[in-house]
């Protein structure tokens, strides 16, 4: 009887928070952020042992386990991802990767393309986000303190070393913020800047706006479909830093361009600088 009793409850539960969200925008936004929220937490802590025991500890090979974490969480929101591409990550030795950075669900995009022998570079304070900050950590992250700059550069230096000795690939977000307009913002050159030191070729990948389903301005957050596109790679061998400028640049617009394509907008002209 008991037991009955709170299957009824819980399937009241249910039924109400779906009502909720029916009616409410900013309660569906809220209960959908709570969600992704209580996914992170939970799969990170359960992967964290799991990489600890294939791996040994942090290595660049746990993002394999990382990632079939995370793949599973697009079917809870009803994402679907569209991905063209993928055979532009078959370069030889290692390579910079650059993408548009949007908003928390980027984590998702990122896991649905991911090549093996790929790292990040995130903020340092992510080092300290409880169980995904664990994670994180644990998937080889390269963290860059934001406020320092020589520290930074410091840091970037390191990363060609590493990227060059260890041949893996970096990803890295030049607008070095999240960015929910439907736009870019003006690309930071650091990563361009390690493309031309380690003589590596950038990756362009460019993920279709977010904002016709996902905009915490509106509190909108629904299903929809992604479309990613991996651009064929950008040589930098001969290049020196004199040309890091035009380089970011023809990235820049490269991408631009290639956004307002798969989000289905018009070709805007917009200086990168």
């Amino acid at each position: 009887m008991e037991l009955g009793w709170l299957l009824a409850w819980g399937a009241a539960l249910l039924l109400g928070l779906r009502v909720l969200m029916e009616l409410s925008a900013a309660a569906n936004f809220a209960l959908r952020i709570g969600l992704y929220s209580v996914l992170c937490v939970v799969g990170s802590a359960l992967a964290a042992p799991v990489c600890v025991l294939v791996n040994g500890g942090r290595s660049v090979k746990n993002m394999r386990i990382i990632k079939a974490v995370v793949k599973s969480f697009k079917y809870f929101f009803g994402l679907r991802f569209e991905v063209k591409g993928l055979q532009n990550f078959e370069v030889e030795g290692p390579a910079i990767i650059v993408s548009n950075h949007q908003s928390i669900l980027d984590m998702m995009g990122l896991m649905e393309v991911l090549p093996d022998g790929c790292v990040q570079v995130g903020k340092k304070e992510l080092m300290y986000a409880g169980s995904v900050g664990l994670i994180i950590y644990l998937g080889g992250v390269i963290f860059i303190n934001r406020k320092s700059t020589s520290s930074a550069k410091m840091v970037m230096a390191e990363v060609a070393k590493t990227m060059v000795a260890e041949n893996v690939k970096v990803w890295v977000y030049p607008e070095g913020t999240r960015n929910c307009t439907g736009d870019l913002l003006p690309f930071k050159k650091g990563a361009f800047h390690l493309a031309v030191q380690a003589q590596v070729p950038v990756i362009p990948v460019v993920y279709s706006s977010f904002t016709s389903f996902y905009n915490p301005k509106k509190k909108l957050f629904k299903s929809g479909k992604i479309k990613v596109e991996v651009l064929p790679p950008i040589e930098t061998k001969g290049l020196t830093p004199d040309d890091v400028s035009d380089l970011t640049d023809r990235c820049f617009c490269l991408m631009r361009e290639t956004l307002f394509r798969l989000s289905g907008r018009p070709a805007q002209v917009k200086d990168s600088s």
